[in-house]
């Protein structure tokens, strides 16, 4: 109930100050993981919580299903058709370029084996433009520059994953409970990407039938019933929840577009408030005893996770691109760490690996200082751009409008997942499959 009783008082004060947030500095994302840490053992002692607590795991885990889920139903085929070429630069030699980065660096100046030192360039691969809203989130920014930060967050979750998983098995996990199973990996992927593609259908096959169908109100709610279940069929057979949650949301706004609409709204508030929800459990881990833990080394791995492993593999990679160099500079910038890289830390720790103490450690603190940085960062970049009021993501016909057209100002948070609706111009984030 205390936990409750915090969260409760963040949201409050989180929409009392958005508007403020909107203009400034000010994140509500790190309002809520500096609350999660004030009433931690580490300062307060409110709330106890532990890595491997239920409620740690559970809260990432539905943080990360939604947000994806979400996210999915934002994916516009025809969009990413007509210009995946930097999306594609990014994931395809600025991804693996910032893998290998994290790992050099982390083998080097923290001491982990190859094999960890690998596992956490993965973990810490994925973006998530969630914290750099005034960014994806404003029309005044260049549509190019939005749609690339939002493609490349909104699938290099799902390229990661694998990746982590594998990566995972190979360390030797020593917990029960982990699996090292190639195979069985395999397989959990495979039945992750079939649920998420056939309950869609089959929901979608429903509807259709006479005398079936939702009335207006309730429309919304056919969605989120369908990722319900969703969720607990993942679980119950062991398919992987996070590439299903991805597949699934694109599944379902590609063939069902008045479904999409319909859930657009109640889909981001619940996404915004299970960002939240985690950003504040997450919050309550970082200890001064987790950042104590940590060798000088490892800060200065972070440092250089931060300003300059991620900007230069960016900027390699958009070499002689049609971006231009300032639109370049900003999305070298922008590489925060989200819900995906959170949930793998966690995933890293759970295993029992040898060296997974440490790994997280290390990857906790990077979150941290990430989300820190990005999310309060994203407001002065903008202004580079010429934007000065909180401006909602446009739809397809106001991308066409006149740039003198002026726009409505209402209030919504500023690091809200409507900065990930990236209407149909490009695909939304998050994070981080």
């Amino acid at each position: 109930m205390v936990l409750i009783a915090v969260f409760g008082a963040a949201l409050l004060v989180a929409v009392l100050v958005s508007g403020l947030a909107a203009r400034t500095v000010l994140s509500t994302s790190l309002l809520f993981l500096l609350a999660g840490a004030l009433v931690s053992d580490g300062f307060l002692g409110l709330i106890h919580i532990a890595p491997d607590d239920p409620i740690v795991v559970m809260t990432a885990d539905l943080a990360l299903f939604t947000v994806l889920f979400t996210d999915g139903m934002h994916v516009s085929f025809p969009a990413l058709r007509g210009a995946w070429r930097s999306p594609a630069r990014a994931l395809g030699l600025g991804m693996p370029l910032a893998f290998a980065g994290m790992a050099v660096v982390t083998h080097f100046l923290v001491g982990l084996n190859w094999t960890t030192s690998l596992l956490v360039g993965a973990v810490l691969a994925p973006t998530d433009p969630v914290f750099a809203s005034a960014i994806v989130g404003r029309k005044e920014v260049p549509a190019r520059l939005r749609q690339l930060l939002n493609v490349e967050s909104g699938l290099n979750d799902g390229l990661a994953l694998p990746v982590v998983l594998v990566l995972i098995a190979a360390a030797g996990p020593t917990s029960p409970t982990a699996e090292s199973s190639l195979g069985v990996i395999g397989l959990e992927l495979l039945g992750g990407l079939a649920l998420g593609v056939v309950l869609p259908l089959l929901v979608n096959l429903l509807v259709r039938v006479p005398l079936l169908g939702a009335e207006a109100k309730l429309q919304p709610l056919l969605p989120l019933a369908t990722g319900v279940i969703l969720y607990a069929a993942c679980h119950l057979t062991g398919a992987n929840p996070y590439l299903a949650a991805f597949s699934a949301g694109a599944v379902l706004a590609s063939v069902s577009p008045e479904s999409k609409a319909a859930f657009e709204p109640l889909g981001e508030a619940l996404a915004e408030l299970s960002k939240f929800a985690a950003l504040l459990v997450f919050g309550a881990l970082l200890t001064p005893r987790l950042f104590g833990d940590l060798s000088i080394g490892g800060y200065v791995a972070v440092v250089l996770a931060i300003v300059l492993i991620r900007p230069a593999s960016l900027l390699i990679s958009l070499l002689r691109s049609r971006i231009d160099r300032r639109e370049q500079l900003v999305a070298a910038w922008f590489g925060p760490k989200g819900f995906a890289s959170v949930v793998y830390g966690l995933l890293v720790l759970q295993a029992g690996i040898p060296e997974g103490e440490q790994a997280y450690t290390l990857i906790a603190v990077c979150i941290a200082f990430s989300i820190a940085l990005h999310s309060s960062s994203d407001v002065p970049v903008a202004r580079l751009f010429r934007v000065e009021d909180l401006v909602p993501i446009p739809d397809d016909q106001d991308e066409s409008a006149r740039p003198d057209t002026p726009a409505p100002t209402p209030a919504r948070p500023a690091d809200s997942v409507p900065a990930r609706r990236a209407a149909d111009t490009h695909v939304p984030a998050t994070k981080e499959i």
